[in-house]
């Protein structure tokens, strides 16, 4: 999403469609000298801004809110301006681009994105909010129930831009997870609702367990996704005019979480036990490796991190792909960010 902080600059110029070449994505500043380590836990293998300010077939590459692996090892990445783009697994080149609507045909303003074992793509929408399942050629085909104090206001309690970004499904395939990106009205600040849905015999999601998850003061979370042992990846970001972007990563683990469905207000002294979680890193630690910032960063490497995938698991150590949503500005970055995290 566009964070609310935000002070909105000039538009960037669209950038002529560009042919992005393997040669030119391999080279992509990686720098091979010194330690990549950001955190005992996590380092830095390389990054990636081969993406910024390019077009593909006419549409803007860009925006991106969320990540996902496809089924044939193809990347699936998804803009918040209602396009879902196909992305080369191994070199990012575009190689493909999907429209998405709502039922009345409007834009979404689309922040998670799941494939499902079927290849068809669950997506949230943080506009009513909304989870949609959609066709590869972006066909909806099915919409989930979404707990009526979950909705923007006055519908429901939640604040504009602030519902579902992430969107992850645990392992097995039977329960989808939503990461809330902000607080609800009535609770306490810096707690913010998961809420998941359990797949039915027939297929379909019907409403799940939910869970409170406390934030660092001042940071949301627009990021959740799956671990192969059932734990879960949360990043939490939040952005200062003048210094720039706050952006962390954290195991958490919700299966000894309270139930916060029939909860109406988390005020943290309600008995309630919430997500645990533990920081992995501060992405601020880890080596720039030679990035360059277009507006104040507390290092040249931070731009606003948005999405997240696993793409490798090996023995305790996942591969993390991250990415930023440049909001189609001048002043920002679409920056892919290649991690190694140790769990």
């Amino acid at each position: 999403m566009r964070l609310r902080t935000v002070i909105a600059t000039a538009t960037a110029a669209l950038a002529a469609a560009t042919c992005l070449t393997v040669a030119g994505l391999a080279n992509a500043h990686a720098n091979a000298q010194g330690s990549h380590a950001c955190s005992p836990s996590v380092s830095l293998d390389r990054f990636s801004d081969a993406l910024d300010k390019t077009t593909y077939e006419g549409t803007f590459v860009g925006n991106f809110s969320a990540l996902a692996v496809d089924r044939d090892g193809s990347l699936a990445a998804l803009s918040d301006r209602s396009s879902l783009f196909g992305l080369d697994g191994r070199t990012l080149a575009p190689k493909a681009v999907v429209p998405l609507a709502d039922e009345s045909g409007a834009a979404l303003d689309s922040e998670g994105l799941v494939i499902d074992r079927d290849g068809t793509r669950l997506i949230s929408s943080e506009t009513e909010p909304s989870v949609r399942r959609y066709s590869r050629d972006g066909r909806i085909l099915d919409r989930l129930p979404v707990p009526d104090a979950l909705k923007v206001a006055p519908a429901g309690r939640a604040v504009s831009n602030g519902t579902f970004e992430g969107l992850t499904l645990l392992p097995g395939g039977r329960t989808l997870l939503a990461s809330m990106e902000y607080a609800l009205s009535g609770d306490s600040a810096g707690i913010v609702r998961f809420q998941t849905w359990r797949r039915t015999l027939g297929g379909h999601f019907e409403l799940g367990r939910q869970y409170a998850y406390r934030t660092d003061t001042g940071l949301g979370v627009p990021e959740v996704q799956a671990t192969p042992d059932g734990r879960l990846l949360v990043l939490e970001r939040g952005f200062t005019a003048g210094v720039g972007n706050t952006v962390r990563l954290y195991l958490a683990d919700p299966r000894h979480a309270t139930d916060t469905s029939g909860v109406e207000n988390l005020t943290g002294q309600d008995g309630v036990r919430p997500v645990k979680k533990t920081l992995l890193t501060d992405i601020v630690t880890c080596p720039s490796l030679g990035a360059t910032a277009k507006q104040p960063q507390p290092n040249p490497l931070l731009d606003n991190i948005e999405g997240m995938a696993v793409t490798g698991y090996s023995k305790g150590r996942l591969k993390v792909l991250l990415v930023s949503d440049d909001n189609q500005n001048a002043a920002q970055t679409t920056r892919f960010y290649q991690l190694r995290v140790r769990i």
